[in-house]
């Protein structure tokens, strides 16, 4: 059995060929999927954090709206770039999303990758620190975010508050039991992935890797995955950590699938940089009839050592047909390979 969800970047453009040409639509449509993917059977609904971008940025209102719309489907980010974060006003955001969700959030939080505005975490308010990195500052503030989750009182309490106080050091509040369990970290190489185990963070690992021995994606995420889970049991962790892989997946089985995405049957990964310095493997898209997806993505490493995947959507192309697609995989393709 495995979670399977969807992953939305949110993108919007005014662009007549897009069905969302607003970041209004982006949000209410954004609402509208996860409501609709929870009635056809998905696991969850997560969603990408890109700042200064015309994609979603501010997650933790669209978090607790289909917190309030849904009942049972896990919402989550994948991922939060912790660069841009104050984790103690993000621990108060985080709490009350998962209060009016019932305790179903899943936040993945990360380094984050190069962005729309150079250095854009200083428009922010944010500085690395003296001799550090800005990935240095988001770890920073990630190991404080887990620190703030655990609820422990921090806060002198006012010798006379305008309300009373319960005994001892004031918690950020509204705290809310066992997020700090549900906390992931998306990693793009074998060494953060350890980081993350190392500091009881479940790992997100999407369609983007640092390419660090040639082999395919899901070869090298395969090895990442096992690494991690190693340095988890280095670690003494008590409870079962959690790992999701991201994939692009389209089973063609009506026109409009052909029309769309008929020239994926090809796809490969491809090399780049994501920056001057670092080599990145990008995965390819599996698109092509259910029954040579199953054959596909039985042989995909990754995705058989992963309890969760996510599947990546195209928005733009309306609430819908990003529905189709996802019933599609739960119907066709899910089922043939032991996932549901």
């Amino acid at each position: 059995m495995k979670k399977i969800g969807f992953l939305s970047f949110g993108h919007w453009t005014p662009s007549p060929h897009s069905r969302t040409r607003s970041a209004s639509d982006s949000l209410l449509q954004a609402i509208d999927l996860a409501v609709a993917a929870e009635e056809l059977g998905a696991d969850g609904a997560y969603f990408r954090v890109h700042h200064f971008a015309r994609q979603h940025a501010s997650p933790f209102p669209l978090l607790a709206a289909i917190g309030a719309r849904t009942t049972r489907i896990e919402i989550g980010t994948g991922v939060i770039d912790m660069r841009y974060e104050n984790p103690f006003y993000m621990a108060e955001d985080a709490g009350a999303a998962d209060l009016i969700s019932g305790g179903r959030l899943q936040l993945g939080i990360s380094r984050g990758s190069p962005e729309q505005a150079v250095d854009g975490w200083r428009y922010f308010g944010y500085r690395p620190p003296k001799d550090g990195t800005d990935a240095d500052m988001a770890r920073a503030h990630a190991e404080t975010l887990l620190d703030v989750l655990k609820g422990e009182g921090m806060a002198q309490p006012h010798p006379s508050p305008m309300f009373a106080n319960p005994p001892g050091l004031l918690r950020i509040e509204p705290h809310s039991e066992g997020l700090r369990d549900r906390i992931w970290w998306g990693s793009g190489s074998d060494a953060t992935a350890v980081w993350a185990a190392e500091r009881g963070m479940n790992l997100q690992s999407s369609t983007l890797k640092d390419d660090e021995s040639g082999e395919p994606l899901h070869v090298q995420q395969r090895k990442q995955i096992e690494a991690y889970r190693e340095a988890w049991r280095a670690a003494g962790h008590t409870r079962e950590p959690r790992v999701s892989v991201s994939r692009s997946i389209f089973p063609l089985v009506d026109d409009r699938d052909r029309a769309y995405f008929g020239q994926e049957r090809a796809s490969k990964d491809e090399i780049g940089y994501i920056d001057p310095t670092t080599r990145s493997i990008f995965g390819r898209s599996y698109a092509a009839e259910p029954d040579v997806l199953v054959k596909q993505l039985a042989q995909d490493e990754a995705v058989a050592a992963a309890d969760t995947l996510l599947l990546t959507v195209p928005n733009q192309l309306g609430v819908d047909y990003n529905a189709h697609v996802i019933d599609s995989v739960l119907t066709h393709v899910a089922p043939e390979l032991g996932w549901r």
